[in-house]
């Protein structure tokens, strides 16, 4: 579960957001928490090209919508500000999956000449996973990626793609689905193992 960060005087998120509304400066309190965290989560979705400008994207996107934001901790609503923008940004997203298919492929084959077994099965799921990640739906890749690579709680993830706790669970549950369903066809799960 995300941890509720704070400055040294122990603010919130929430209230340096309602301070930044009649002193913007304040903003900058919650840019310093979080960017870090919403950089790191688009690099993995779209790379490090298109992350410096979306994680820009958002951070100006929240400061014009702060007068709306209502809670304490930012992060999660920072998350759905981000995963909208990559919603748009779809086409570089899947060019990078397959990208990593291919670049994955290739280190795959790399490690036999190195003979590095343990190795050499885990770049041979990568491939595999990236098949996996882009079959997926958009909000199903959205949850999973915000579960698997940030962390985020059911809740967290709720509150930043304004779904209900009960639709985060069913996404995952498809999502888990079509991964073990590409990882089985590309022979990278034995059957009969308990996966889920």
């Amino acid at each position: 579960m995300h941890l509720l960060e704070t400055t040294s005087g122990d603010t919130t998120d929430g209230q340096e957001i309602v301070a930044s509304v009649s002193d913007p400066p304040r903003f900058g309190q919650v840019f310093d928490r979080h960017v870090d965290s919403i950089y790191g989560y688009l690099c993995r979705r779209v790379g490090h090209m298109c992350a410096e400008e979306l994680t820009s994207e958002t951070f100006a996107r929240a400061f014009d919508g702060r007068d709306r934001f209502v809670g304490e901790d930012a992060l999660p609503w920072l998350y759905g500000i981000a995963s909208n923008l990559v919603r748009h940004h779809a086409r570089a997203e899947r060019r990078q999956l397959a990208a990593y298919a291919r670049v994955a492929s290739q280190d795959a084959r790399d490690q036999v000449d190195d003979g590095v077994e343990g190795r050499m099965d885990a770049a041979a799921m990568v491939p595999a996973l990236a098949e996996a990640l882009r079959r997926l739906r958009p909000d199903e890749r959205d949850v999973l990626l915000m579960h698997a690579w940030q962390g985020l709680s059911y809740r967290d993830i709720a509150d930043a793609q304004g779904i209900a706790v009960g639709t985060v669970g069913s996404r995952l549950t498809r999502a888990r689905a079509t991964v073990r369903e590409v990882l089985r066809e590309r022979g990278q799960l034995r059957e009969g193992r308990n996966d889920g």
